[in-house]
């Protein structure tokens, strides 16, 4: 019965995913309050596949939305979900392909084991006053997509197939994220970031040992902001300004000071 509903739950979250994004880009600062803090959640990742006789990463985009929800003075817990995000192997070899029954083309080429999650990270974040942070914590998976990818590239003639073998794979995926980060702007501006994700369930239903891994270089925009970050900007703002006109003033007063000294030595 729990896992009847938790597939319910993920697959109404992966029908109304894309709709979802575009209402959040629309009501980002209605979202953002004192206490909640929302963006979009963006970068590459490099996964990996154990298990296989294959060991390169797979280099793919990500895209997604988050949100920080601070629970009490500088911790916050960190969650959404990446919409658009794939694990999995690059570089197959023929034991690998074997395994997965691909289809084996004329062609010579590389074949890579592409898996497409929705990824939903629940993860407890600590935030310094230096504007570092780090993160800890679970994050889950609903494999909605998972296919034996070939890539051909002979004298300029390119070939690109797929094979759908999402069948051989296990549904959901869970496991232990952790990362750190910093934020621009004094706090104020986008979030840069590296997580590293390793599930602890198996991807492929007939062999055991097959856990994703993933490394993950992050970029967080937030998408409007609460009356206490616009007030907080509105100071910064004003002391960078009071900052250059200070500086204009002491650039002055020295010129004039020159202009003196230079009259007094002509005397």
């Amino acid at each position: 019965m729990r896992k009847t509903l938790l597939l319910i739950v993920f697959l109404f979250i992966g029908f109304t995913m894309q709709s979802q994004v575009l209402i959040a880009l629309l009501l980002g600062k209605s979202l953002n309050t004192g206490k909640i803090e929302f963006g979009l959640d963006g970068g590459v990742n490099f996964a990996n596949l154990s298990g296989m006789e294959a060991d390169d990463w797979l280099r793919k985009w990500n895209l997604g939305f988050y949100f920080d929800i601070k629970m009490k003075e500088n911790w916050y817990l960190n969650t959404g979900v990446l919409v658009k995000s794939e694990l999995g192997v690059d570089n197959l070899t023929p034991s690998d392909l074997e395994f997965l029954n691909a289809t084996i083309y004329e062609e010579d080429g590389e074949y890579s084991q592409s898996l497409s999650y929705f990824l939903v990270p629940a993860l407890a974040r600590y935030k310094f006053p230096n504007h570092i942070y780090a993160e800890i914590g679970p994050q889950f998976g609903l494999l909605y997509k998972g296919n034996i990818l070939f890539h051909s590239d002979i004298d300029g003639i390119e070939i690109d197939a797929k094979q759908d073998n999402r069948d051989m794979m296990n549904r959901f995926d869970m496991g232990l994220a952790a990362g750190a980060g910093y934020r621009l702007l004094k706090g104020l501006g986008w979030t840069l970031g590296v997580r590293y994700y390793y599930g602890f369930l198996n991807v492929y239903k007939d062999r055991s040992g097959t856990r994703n891994s993933s490394l993950f270089l992050k970029l967080n925009v937030p998408i409007g902001l609460s009356d206490d970050k616009k007030e907080e900007v509105k100071e910064m703002k004003q002391a960078n300004s009071e900052k250059k006109k200070q500086r204009k003033e002491a650039k002055k007063a020295a010129k004039e000071a020159a202009k003196q000294e230079k009259q007094s030595e002509g005397l």
